[in-house]
This record gives C-alpha cells, sequence and structure tokens, in this order.
C-alpha cells in the first residue's frame, strides 16, 4: 500500500469518528509525519512510494487514539504557543491561540524601557503564559503557581526547554495564595466554564483535559471571585491585572471585578470579535 493510500484511509477514519473533513485530513497529515519523523516537504515527496515496513502498525495505533477523539496535542505530547515549543500532558491544558492575546496585552502595557520587575501567573498549568512573558520580558522575574503538583512538573520542564527556568519560580497553591510578593503584573486563565456546560463540550475537550482546569462552578465565576479580592494587595500601584475569560463572560466578570474595587481598563477580542481578554486596574 502507498502512504498516501493509508493516509486516506486514516482520514475516512478519523472523519467516521465525528471530526470534521478539513479536521481529519490535517490530523491524519499530521500523525503520518510524526510516525515518519519528516517535515511537510518531505511527507509530501513520498505520498507515492510504497508505506515504510514499520509505518502501518505505529501509524494505526495514533490512528486509533485520535478516533477516541484523544486531542492530538496529547498525541504528540506537544503544541506551539507563542511561537515556543511547549511539552502537553493530560495533566494540563492544551494551550490555545486566544491566550496568546494576553501575552499581546502584556507587551502593550509594558514597551520598551518599562518592562514589569515581577510578574504573577496564577493558575500556570503548562507554564505557556509564565515562560512567554519570561521570554519576552527578558529581565523580570516571574512566580507561577498552580494547585496541580503534576501541572507545576510539566511547566518546570517547558521552563527549562525554552531556556527561563533560572527566573521563573514556580509554587504549588491555589491561585494566589503562594504568593506574599508585590506584582507590577498579575495574569490568570482561571478555570472558567460553568459545570452545567459540560455535556456540551466536545469530546476532545471533555473527556481528556483536565477538570480541575477547565470548571468555574455552577455559573463559571467561582475562580474570579476569589482571585479579585486576593490580587489586590498583591499589584503594585499602577500594575495590571489580565485575565482570559469565556464566551459572553465579559460582562459578568466585570460586574464581579468592580465589587472588589477594580476597574476595567480595556478589553481584547479574538480573530472571531469575541471578547475574551479583560484588563483591569485598582480604584484607589
Amino acid at each position: 500500500m502507498t502512504l498516501s493510500d493509508r493516509v486516506a484511509v486514516a482520514r475516512a477514519a478519523i472523519a467516521a469518528a465525528g471530526i470534521r473533513a478539513q479536521d481529519a485530513a490535517l490530523d491524519a497529515e499530521v500523525l503520518a509525519r510524526t510516525v515518519l519523523q519528516c517535515d511537510r516537504a518531505g511527507y509530501v515527496v513520498r505520498l507515492r512510494d510504497e508505506e515504510p515496513a514499520d509505518f502501518a502498525d505505529a501509524y494505526r495505533a495514533l490512528v486509533d487514539r485520535r478516533c477516541r477523539r484523544e486531542p492530538v496535542a496529547y498525541i504528540l505530547g506537544a503544541r506551539e504557543f507563542w511561537g515556543l515549543p511547549f511539552e502537553v500532558t493530560p495533566d494540563v491544558l492544551i494551550p490555545r491561540p486566544e491566550t496568546e492575546l494576553i501575552v499581546e496585552e502584556a507587551l502593550d502595557l509594558f514597551p520598551a524601557g518599562r518592562a514589569p520587575g515581577l510578574i504573577v501567573d496564577a493558575g500556570t498549568g503548562s507554564g505557556c503564559l509564565a515562560v512567554a512573558l519570561a521570554v519576552e520580558f527578558d529581565e523580570a522575574r516571574v512566580i507561577a503557581t498552580d494547585i496541580s503538583e503534576a501541572a507545576l512538573a510539566v511547566a518546570r520542564r517547558n521552563a527549562a526547554k525554552n531556556g527561563v527556568e533560572d527566573r521563573i519560580e514556580f509554587r504549588a497553591g491555589d491561585m494566589l495564595e503562594p504568593v506574599s510578593e508585590t506584582a507590577d503584573l498579575i495574569v490568570s486563565n482561571p478555570p472558567y466554564v460553568a459545570s452545567g456546560d459540560k455535556a456540551g463540550l466536545v469530546p476532545e475537550v471533555r473527556e481528556h483535559e483536565p477538570h480541575v482546569a477547565l470548571f468555574g462552578g455552577a455559573d463559571g465565576l467561582f475562580l474570579f471571585e476569589r482571585l479579585f479580592p486576593s490580587a489586590a494587595p498583591r499589584l503594585a500601584r499602577g500594575g495590571r491585572l489580565i485575565v482570559e475569560v469565556g464566551y459572553d463572560q465579559d460582562d459578568r466578570v466585570a460586574v464581579v471585578a468592580s465589587r472588589h474595587g477594580w476597574s476595567l481598563s480595556h478589553v481584547r477580542q479574538d480573530l472571531q470579535s469575541i471578547t475574551r481578554t479583560l484588563v483591569f486596574m485598582r480604584d484607589r
């Protein structure tokens, strides 16, 4: 069987598992390239060749996992974020493009020559925000927290992978509880999915990503109710708190923040014009 034929069989199987055709085609190719250990150019050149003798079994094992709706990032154990390589495991959420908006906002808030001295990432997960911010602000110190020791282990490896392990301190604990210092910038992508929305999530998320990092109580606001009061004494004068929120959640999160003495400075939307990033400052 040619490599092209084998990939076509895999593409059909993935689509039959409920994954839309365009994504199935991409997944089938990415998994094939993983087994072949080649880039796209090398893959295209080999498509009409007979498949390697050891290819079919290894490829089928990966495709079977995808057909069970396991995310490709977990199958590969990797995902890019902010142009940087990250290890991902089922102990952490898979980094998403919309979370990069927090990094963009931080760069706008602290231009060259006015970098934050201390950044805190509350609920770091894979460490994607902490690592990306440490890379961008190469003189900043970063504290990253997470309630999951397993997640912190992944985050530490990601810091080392990207050469910033000497400037990020990882602390075990719930959100800002392990932090006593005053930061110039606090960022957080907290669990914000309402528990009642669980059934409507795609299987890749509902059945594979860590629930402790997904669900924020009955209305999705539980962690925000705790984050805003705890962030107040930990933010320096003139500092900013940047958070990610879920779809159609921005107004409700702003109300929670207002109750705790925060003002909404501005928002940032994703490519679908959905507000995903909120920037807050303290009323003093």
